[in-house]
């Protein structure tokens, strides 16, 4: 870059004000192609597997979390999805801005294109797309600390399975890519501490893996992955394991859509976990859960195959995890109840999602002051869950599921649920009337009805809430459907405030395969 750019150029500018923590930071969006969004979990764990994190007192996470948070305050990385929370998804950074970027990758050896050209010389990085011919001479090269694939082209497995044992590599992002299988000499990447094949065709982890004793993240979510080997448990630096897949090729069901891989016994060593999901415990049963207790570093824990005796098992392990944010649990058949009650209050419980019946509510969901996000599916209650968690004071999301309430009417009442966004209500068989009360609802944003078929009316509440941007009825009864056509329905101005409503009808065969008709408010048709 010529001397005496950086005053002509801002951005160049911009870089260079950088304090020296936050330049490599920002040139890892060099790496990924253009216009390519990144999610921010995924971006900053591998900022700290490459070392760019320092510790302050705080965990690794968290100063990454603001490193980021400084890159956006300077104008340099742009958000492109913000969660219900106010939290970042994803991020990119400008064209513009990645020009400058790129070239500083270049000039300062930070980063190897694969598919400009062979490499020579010391590269540090390798950012490749899939379908070069150059892949294949890439893997002898000892000075490599990241490799991240891209593109669904080439044979990857010959490629990996030619690292060398010498290799220095600290980073493997093969996500989404072609991969069919693990090479068994994986255990070689001594080194490695970020691992990602989530999206590939894997089916085994080979027994090597647990020669990687440095990893700190493995991503095997969306891949074939049923079994973890044993050797797992010897990764005690192990923060993050990642491991679920969704069947989106089927019509919905609550009990097939998510599935998680087995892990024997032993989980207990490793201490350094902060995520877990999903693990399915009805083979190492009660023993298993009981492992768990000793993962007191766990911010985020799903567990599936739940059986009803394991419920006490599970309450006296989630005690102990007072970093909790997130729990999933899911009971091994839609009949099975389970029961918590015995649950400790956790203080810090942001997410909640409960697939599984119970005789109750539990008496500690109400208490949780931070909720922001609660699932219940399958419950079976007789009684409105809502007068247990309309006054909890942050819930922003909330999803009554698929026979999660037995009784006719649900009851919305004034002053409940202040902060509510988000709204689903699906598949609730029994329901024949949705009560909402002058003053409930009051700031949700997108409301969604599903599959409830005994409900031919909508809730005349409705017109009452103003920050509605978004009805959307998906399935819902024919009678239903035309009590709201902006011609002849006769309910129609109930929701004609509303600037989308969406109607729905799910034709298959995938998950999201819908035939949708749009409603438009009457205030947009006058403009």
């Amino acid at each position: 870059m010529a001397k005496g750019e950086s005053k002509s150029n801002p951005r160049v500018a911009a870089y260079d004000d950088l304090p020296y923590y936050l330049k490599p930071c920002i040139l890892y969006f060099g790496i990924y192609p253009e216009d390519y969004s990144i999610h921010h979990n995924r971006l900053t764990q591998q900022w700290i597997a490459e070392g760019f994190v320092k510790s302050d007192g705080r965990t690794l996470e968290q100063v990454a979390d603001e490193y980021l948070s400084e890159l956006i305050y300077r104008s340099l990385v742009q958000v492109s999805t913000v969660g219900f929370e106010g939290k970042v998804q994803s991020c990119q950074v400008h064209d513009l801005l990645r020009e400058v970027i790129i070239t500083k990758v270049k000039d300062l050896s930070f980063c190897h294109f694969v598919h400009e050209s062979a490499t020579s010389g010391i590269a540090r990085r390798l950012s490749m797309d899939t379908s070069s011919n150059n892949v294949s001479n890439c893997s002898n090269n000892t000075h490599i600390r990241a490799i991240h694939a891209f593109g669904k082209g080439g044979l990857l497995e010959p490629f990996i399975g030619q690292l060398s044992s010498k290799s220095r590599l600290k980073v493997l992002d093969l996500g989404g890519t072609s991969l069919n299988y693990a090479p068994s000499n994986l255990g070689n990447l001594f080194h490695l501490r970020y691992l990602n094949l989530r999206g590939n065709k894997v089916r085994v982890l080979p027994k090597s893996v647990g020669k990687l004793l440095n990893l700190e993240t493995l991503d095997i979510r969306d891949t074939l992955v049923r079994e973890l080997p044993s050797e797992i448990n010897k990764l005690k630096k192990l923060r993050h394991l990642l491991a679920f897949h969704r069947n989106y090729h089927a019509e919905y069901s609550s009990m097939g859509f998510t599935s998680g891989v087995l892990i024997e016994k032993g989980i207990k060593k490793l201490t350094s976990l902060q995520n877990l999901y999903y693990v399915e415990v009805d083979e190492g049963g009660i023993d298993l859960i009981q492992e768990m207790r000793m993962l007191k570093q766990l911010k985020k824990l799903g567990l599936r195959c739940v059986r009803r005796e394991y419920g006490n098992a599970i309450c006296a392990s989630v005690v102990g995890m007072t970093n909790l944010e997130s729990l999933n649990i899911t009971a091994i058949s839609e009949d099975e109840i389970i029961d918590l009650n015995s649950m400790s209050s956790l203080p810090q419980l942001r997410r909640l999602k409960l697939k599984a019946r119970l005789e109750k509510m539990p008496n500690w969901i109400s208490k949780l002051d931070f909720l922001v996000k609660i699932r219940l599916t399958l419950s079976k209650l007789k009684d409105d869950p809502l007068r247990s968690l309309q006054n909890l004071p942050n819930l922003l999301q909330l999803g009554v599921m698929d026979k999660a309430y037995d009784g006719e009417m649900l009851h919305f009442q004034s002053g409940g649920f202040p902060k509510l966004k988000k709204l689903d209500l699906f598949g609730l068989n029994s329901v024949n009337s949705i009560l909402i009360d002058s003053g409930a609802l009051l700031s949700l944003e997108y409301f969604t009805i599903t599959k409830i078929p005994h409900l031919n009316k909508v809730s005349s509440g409705i017109k009452s809430l103003d920050n509605l941007k978004v009805l959307d009825f998906v399935d819902m009864p024919t009678e239903f459907v035309g009590s709201i056509d902006p011609q002849n329905g006769q309910d129609y101005w109930i929701i004609n405030h509303v600037p989308l409503v969406l109607i729905r009808r799910w034709i298959g065969p995938k998950v999201n395969h819908f035939e949708i008709r749009t409603i438009h408010s009457s205030s947009n048709d006058s403009n």
